[in-house]
């Protein structure tokens, strides 16, 4: 049995088919090549649209909350872990204290 060889296309034969195919794709979407002055979509004139009203004036931010201050009776202490974190001991806390001191968590 005896294989036919099928002759290949060169790069430019390639090129020009592909050239003609999108050729003939543009022009079933209607393009011309041609401007005809207006664009599909236009740029609204934005000096006369209407001035849109400030909503900051009607809509507040809320209530502001009160700011928190550190009495200074909450904290014992800070301690370090073993992986050198520093940890906050609190007064009713006293076994976090000794945990640390036992390396644990």
């Amino acid at each position: 049995m005896v294989k036919k060889m099928r002759a290949k296309k060169s790069k430019k034969q390639l090129l020009d088919e592909a050239k003609l195919e999108h050729e003939k794709f543009l022009k079933k979407l209607g393009y011309t090549g041609k401007f005809k002055g207006k664009s599909v979509n236009e740029i609204p004139n934005y000096k006369t649209v209407s001035k849109v009203p400030n909503t900051s004036d009607t809509i507040g931010i809320g209530n502001k909350l009160p700011r928190s201050i550190y009495t200074g009776d909450e904290i014992m202490g800070i301690a370090t872990t073993h992986k050198s974190n520093m940890v906050p001991i609190r007064k009713d806390n006293k076994q976090a204290a000794i945990d640390v001191a036992n390396m644990r968590r």
